[in-house]
């Protein structure tokens, strides 16, 4: 069984809150029912919308074979079952920057990663930023619920 990195139920709080700057892609903002993430994800809109409001599942792993063995990296089309079989929307990126930022009442951990482009910072726990290394590839799976 594939062993993922980090999942949770993401209820989107607000599209693009910094105004529009591409024509197919939206950032959403959306912040998790469990572990009271926050995340900001550049989203292809054209091919997959997404409104305010709505409810989405989203898994992070570092691969999709679901006997958990790494990914080679490259597409290999046939019948070959995955874990991305069972959602919607599949991107591939590396984490590219960890960083701790703390307050007077607690430590956040942030955590960015580009899907060719396409942003990601997922901000929260530090015990969840802990399995996540720099320059780790990842794959990002969302369904809507």
């Amino acid at each position: 069984m594939v062993e993922t990195l980090f999942e949770d139920i993401f209820r989107i709080d607000a599209i693009d809150p910094d105004g529009k700057k591409f024509d197919r892609v939206s950032r959403i903002s959306a912040r998790s029912e469990q572990f009271d993430m926050l995340m900001h994800l550049d989203i292809n809109t054209e091919i997959y919308p997404m409104r305010a409001g709505e409810k989405f599942m989203m898994v992070l792993a570092s691969t999709l074979n679901l006997d958990g063995t790494p990914d080679s990296g490259y597409y290999t089309p046939g019948n070959k079952k995955s874990l991305a079989d069972k959602f919607d929307y599949v991107m591939q990126g590396k984490l590219y920057r960890i960083s701790e930022e703390s307050s007077e009442k607690q430590v956040k951990a942030d955590i960015y990663v580009s899907f060719g482009g396409l942003l990601m910072m997922l901000k929260g726990d530090p015990s969840i930023a802990a399995r996540f290394e720099l320059d780790q590839r990842l794959f990002i799976l969302i369904r809507k619920v």
